[in-house]
């Protein structure tokens, strides 16, 4: 499975026409966009920059993106992932927008008619997508200190899933393995476009700019 992961549009229809330049160079099977698709909204606005993208797609909320955001993706053609779970192409998908939960273990998640506690879903083959790195990984911002999540850490220590997701530290874009954990941060804020994904047996990450 090809997947091209960014995040930090920011309403910026530069910076999408950088991922509909990658959606046509790559040909990916799936685009992931790990929030921030606006800058404090409208909800408008990410229904018709998500409507814009010709392959499938799923995207969770950031913490700049108003809460009419959530409904603006609900809109698109997208698939509006936050607080769910899906399977696509054999693979599971978890999705956690905003700014996170601080017991991120007590939440659920919908998966299908039915809700599940997060860490029951969580496990490792899962890929799951957040706005906000976990702490330590790629979350380093310019004055050197870390702005990622503690609690996301702790779970995907707890949890391991295959392979995170995420933005939001515009500095740090990248990649890190925790574990059998890989994190990403796809951030396309200040110096890259993303990151091209390859899922086989093993993970290949590359990085566009």
């Amino acid at each position: 499975m090809k997947i091209l992961a960014t995040a930090d549009i920011h309403g910026s229809q530069y910076r999408l026409n950088l991922v509909l330049k990658n959606v046509k160079t790559y040909a990916p099977d799936l685009v992931v966009i790990c929030g921030d698709i606006t800058q404090f909204g409208p909800g408008e606005i990410a229904t018709n920059f998500l409507n814009q993208i010709p392959v499938e797609t799923i995207a969770v909320p950031g913490n700049i993106d108003t809460f009419d955001v959530d409904q603006g993706i609900t809109a698109s053609n997208a698939l509006n992932l936050h607080m769910k779970r899906v399977m696509i192409h054999g693979i599971s998908f978890v999705g956690i927008g905003r700014e996170l939960p601080s017991l991120l273990s007590g939440i659920d998640i919908t998966d299908g008619p039915v809700k599940k506690p997060l860490n029951k879903i969580l496990d490792d083959t899962t890929v799951l997508i957040t706005h906000v790195p976990p702490y330590k990984l790629q979350d380093k911002i310019f004055i050197g200190s870390h702005g990622g999540s503690k609690e996301l850490r702790n779970l995907i220590d707890a949890r391991k899933p295959r392979l995170v997701l995420c933005g939001h530290i515009h500095e740090d874009p990248g990649v890190s393995i925790s574990g059998n954990t890989t994190v990403v941060n796809c951030s396309m804020g200040k110096r890259t476009e993303g990151v091209l994904i390859e899922i086989t047996d093993k993970i290949k990450v590359s990085i566009l700019d």
